[in-house]
């Protein structure tokens, strides 16, 4: 026989319902499956809004059944560590410059070729095209489910020795490059000294002098507050850097398709918002470059630099094929 009045069962029956609605939702909490995503740049960088852009979306299409655990600032490691950890499944998604990639993924190599591409249009609609598509099925093959081409923009040359204008300008600069060999072979083919360097160590290398200079995306510059260790950048264009958005076999393997699906659009999703970020800091990134006391230089004799880089392109069209070459180049 029940014993309880009328107020005291209500009471209950409260408590009841909301120890059961806790219970519930402690278990779906539980339930959702935990995604660690890498990237190299603070949240606030092209590559944190690509990131909270891809997490959203999954997150929501999937009502919640995963959630993203964001590692920013080459939390987890380096680029290449972060590939490594994809191959490897103890990271789930990572988004990564081409520079580290084109050493898992060799056919990567061709979109770092120095001025290859005319503007960022013509870039945006080269990797948005068949052989964009077709270069992210070639990660596969190398333990890799590559979903979308986001952006950094195109790359400058920046240094604490001296204004770049012209090639002879680069001659003896101790430059930091990706550990890449296309970017390399086109630094060492200008004239300048390229060091090959992961990087978490590039900025303490130009605090200590150990290089001159590095190149990067507007974007880059900004987000990480290079004006603090270096003194002038140069405008050169010379490369443009797309971002890869990517996630492990593994992972991606025990994905039903629906779940496979909002992965895919995620990351479509995340590389529009990097490109948005981009086209959004190169207006007004170069004036905050100079106030802090960046001197820019904007008069770059880009003729000169694509003369002097002609002896490389004979290297490029040797690894990647002149067809290849001209397939690109020759893209509306």
């Amino acid at each position: 026989m029940n014993t309880l009045n009328p107020a005291r069962r209500t009471l209950a029956l409260g408590f009841a319902l909301t120890a059961l609605v806790a219970a519930s939702g402690n278990a779906a909490a539980q339930q959702a499956k935990e995604v660690k995503m890498g990237y190299a740049l603070a949240v606030n960088s092209h590559y944190g809004a690509a990131a909270q852009a891809w997490a959203d979306s999954v997150e929501k299409a999937t009502n919640n059944a995963f959630k993203f655990k964001q590692f920013p600032s080459s939390a987890l490691g380096g680029e290449r560590e972060l590939i490594e950890g994809l191959q490897l499944g103890t990271v789930e998604a990572v988004l990564v410059s081409t520079g580290a990639l084109s050493n898992f993924v060799p056919e990567v190599g061709v979109v770092d070729i120095p001025f290859l591409f005319r503007d960022t249009q013509h870039a945006r609609n080269v990797l948005d095209g068949q052989f964009g598509q077709d270069l992210l099925t070639k990660f596969k093959t190398r333990g890799l489910i590559a979903l979308a081409w986001g952006e950094q923009g195109f790359r400058h040359l920046s240094n604490n020795k001296r204004a770049v204008s012209k090639p002879e300008d680069l001659k003896g600069l101790k430059i930091r490059v990706t550990e890449n060999p296309v970017h390399i072979t086109a630094f060492r083919t200008l004239g300048a000294s390229p060091t090959p360097m992961a990087w978490p160590e590039v900025i303490g290398a130009l605090q200590q002098g150990t290089i001159d200079g590095q190149e990067n995306p507007v974007s880059v510059f900004v987000s990480a507050k290079l004006w603090q260790v270096q003194k002038h950048l140069s405008l050169t264009s010379h490369v443009y850097a797309p971002i890869a958005l990517i996630v492990s076999p593994a992972f991606f393997g025990s994905l039903n398709d629906a779940q496979k699906a909002a992965f895919i659009q995620g990351a479509k999703t995340g590389a529009l918002a990097s490109r948005k970020f981009v086209d959004d800091v190169e207006k007004k990134g170069v004036d905050e470059i100079k106030s802090h006391g960046v001197q820019v230089t904007t008069t770059v004799d880009k003729a000169a630099f694509q003369a002097a880089i002609v002896p490389a392109y004979k290297q490029y069209a040797s690894k990647f094929g002149q067809k290849t070459l001209d397939q690109i180049t020759q893209a509306k």
